[in-house]
């Protein structure tokens, strides 16, 4: 191999790093934007404590 031939792989290594350093990147930014603009809302759920298993309340209702 040449030495312009390592240098030009070297170089388009770097690039292809790069690229992928700004996908990872947009992609965690764009989880963290949809994660903050988010309202879920209030979802329907119990009260009080149920009585039969697998009946769960919110451990702090905000409705």
């Amino acid at each position: 191999m040449t030495k312009a031939a390592g240098r030009r792989s070297r170089s388009l290594l770097g690039w292809w790093g790069l690229v992928a350093a700004a996908v990872f990147l947009a992609a965690n930014v764009h989880m963290l934007y949809v994660a903050i603009d988010s309202d879920p809302g209030c979802a329907a759920h119990l009260k009080e404590t149920g009585s039969a298993p697998g009946q769960y309340r919110a451990a702090k209702s905000s409705c």
